[in-house]
């Protein structure tokens, strides 16, 4: 699949040091949450970082050492695809580390992106016998994978366990009519401050509270999350930098002017 890469590591901004050490510290917290590749297995899901944050929070240690028997931890490249749309569901994923974009493609070509994840989410459930949408990653990402079979009984077994799911389910419908109100009647200075204070949000929600805020996926995801073009990305952004409101610097952003972020996305 082809489409434009607008890398944010290639927007300078000179002598802002403090704010790209800040975000390269960001960037690593979100990249390094995953447990760790070289630790023993056994226990591996007791130390794991995002547990509080993910599904796995309303198992006890017992029920946590049966679901991680029949977990398998892997990790994937940038641009390397957790599942494709269309292809048979036979597994489903919990992010540990990284981020994903989550993507339909139109019947035309056009790609649209309906979600980014963060380590705690959980991928790859569907009503079908096939995935309704892709997932790649965007930056190295690490994932607890487990056969829909194997899961499907682990719930069977514990109704408390289904709870924690239906919470998971309500928060994606949720974001999905978020992102509805976002595609719809917006402008484009609302949609991408509503963007930024979005994202900004899910970084604090898993530990990241800077005013810098970490970037890892392209202009192009951004603008095809929003509806909008990538010049129209750009345009946006030098503008809100011009008024003040926020700084470009290698790998995203930092904020000058939350208040006022915030009242443009609320908007």
């Amino acid at each position: 699949m082809n489409y434009i890469s607008a890398s944010w590591s290639r927007l300078p901004w000179p002598g802002d040091m403090k704010a790209e050490r800040a975000l390269e510290r960001a960037v690593a917290m979100i990249r390094t949450i995953s447990p760790n590749p070289n630790r023993a297995i056994f226990g591996r899901c007791s130390a794991c970082s995002v547990r509080s944050l993910s599904v796995c929070g309303a198992l006890d240690q017992n029920d946590l050492a049966e679901f991680e028997r029949i977990a398998r931890h892997v990790h994937l490249a940038p641009n390397e695809a957790l599942f494709t749309a269309g292809q048979i569901a036979r597994s489903v994923h919990n992010l540990t580390g990284g981020v994903a974009r989550l993507y339909k493609l139109l019947p035309d070509g056009r790609r649209q992106i309906i979600g980014f994840a963060l380590p705690g989410d959980f991928l790859g459930t569907t009503p079908s016998d096939r995935y309704g949408y892709s997932a790649d990653a965007i930056d190295p990402v690490s994932a607890c994978r487990l056969s829909r079979e194997s899961f499907a009984h682990f719930i069977a077994q514990r109704p408390h366990f289904l709870l924690r799911i239906n919470e998971f389910a309500a928060r994606e419908l949720m974001l999905a009519q978020e992102q509805m109100l976002l595609l719809g009647r917006r402008t484009a200075e609302e949609k991408v401050a509503s963007f930024l204070v979005g994202w900004r949000e899910r970084l604090a929600h898993i530990g990241d509270e800077r005013q810098t805020i970490a970037l890892p996926m392209s202009r192009q995801d951004i603008a095809d999350y929003l509806g909008l073009t990538i010049e129209t990305v750009s345009r946006t952004l030098t503008r809100f930098e011009r008024e003040k409101m926020l700084i470009i610097v290698a790998g995203g952003v930092r904020l000058l002017d939350p208040t006022r972020a915030a009242a443009m996305a609320a908007a």
